[in-house]
């Protein structure tokens, strides 16, 4: 009876196991995106003089803690255009919030939606992660979407692409979506 019982555990395992080994394995085969898009995102601040054109507002102060704005949070309505050009019309709005997250140099945590509204697209993209200004390109995860996007998951790579100043950043957004129903 004993035997049989670590014959039953022993067969109960080699099948977990197999099946962990085939998860494993099939995974690391790269998935081709379903959809593609390219987009920039225009962020023009708010300095106290430029409410006709600002697309974004600080909500708080930084704290001072450390050489960075940490805790200073920001929330936009940008503009989402197909190219670099600011006064290109926009293809969607990108609209949330991002906050300065380390103490010693600038690095960001983004939250936000792009919603289109065009006659290519329609719907809404949710996309959130953290974004190391440092580094050329981050990749943000893009966790669902509506219309067009409906309970899509992809990734979002950032690059900057124009930075003046503290009034005006442009962002490279390459979106490749994996999950498209």
């Amino acid at each position: 009876m004993r035997n049989q019982c670590y014959s039953y555990t022993f067969l109960i395992f080699s099948l977990l196991l197999s099946s962990f080994h085939t998860n494993v394995s099939s995974s690391k085969t790269p998935k081709k995106p379903c959809k593609s898009i390219v987009v920039y995102y225009h962020d023009i601040l708010f300095n106290g003089t430029n409410a006709a054109n600002a697309t974004s507002a600080k909500a708080t102060n930084g704290s001072k803690l450390g050489s960075s704005e940490m805790g200073l949070l920001v929330i936009f309505d940008d503009p989402v255009t197909k190219d670099q050009n600011l006064v290109s019309p926009p293809v969607a709005k990108a609209q949330g919030f991002y906050f300065y997250d380390k103490k010693d140099s600038y690095n960001a945590w983004f939250a936000y939606t792009l919603v289109f509204n065009s006659s290519e697209h329609k719907g809404t993209l949710n996309i959130m992660g953290a974004d190391l200004m440092r580094e050329r390109t981050r990749d943000l995860s893009v966790v669902g979407g509506t219309g067009d996007f409906f309970m899509t998951r992809g990734i979002a790579t950032l690059q900057t692409d124009e930075v003046e100043g503290v009034k005006y950043f442009r962002l490279k957004m390459d979106i490749k979506l994996y999950e498209c129903y």
